[in-house]
């Protein structure tokens, strides 16, 4: 992800989670919220310590993230996002975890563009 597309302070990540609206499937639950000064989407990635050890969960951030940015084009700009993976995630392959990812976006009715 490039620096203007990722949400890092606390405090965005708070933001998007009490005013945000939120939609999920099984394996993500992904909340968006429009930003203060429209621009590129940012991106936070949330995956908790019952997923696993730090390397299970890294491994799953970094898949997260590379699905999103191939797929950037598909997500409207101005939002701030924020993804939690959920257990089922973890014994996911990539495949499976970018249909999955995919379909949350889809469903949120965030996604812009359609390839």
């Amino acid at each position: 992800m490039i620096k203007e597309h990722r949400l890092r302070k606390r405090e965005d990540f708070n933001r998007v989670y009490r005013r945000g609206k939120s939609t999920a499937n099984l394996q993500f639950v992904l909340y968006f919220l429009p930003q203060r000064e429209p621009g590129p989407f940012r991106l936070g990635v949330s995956v908790s310590k019952k997923l696993g050890n730090a390397v299970v969960r890294n491994s799953i951030r970094r898949r997260m993230k590379e699905i999103v940015r191939l797929n950037a084009d598909k997500i409207q700009p101005g939002l701030d996002v924020v993804i939690i993976a959920r257990k089922p995630v973890a014994s996911m392959d990539y495949a499976e975890m970018e249909r999955s990812l995919l379909h949350v976006i889809r469903r949120s009715g965030i996604s812009g563009k359609q390839k």
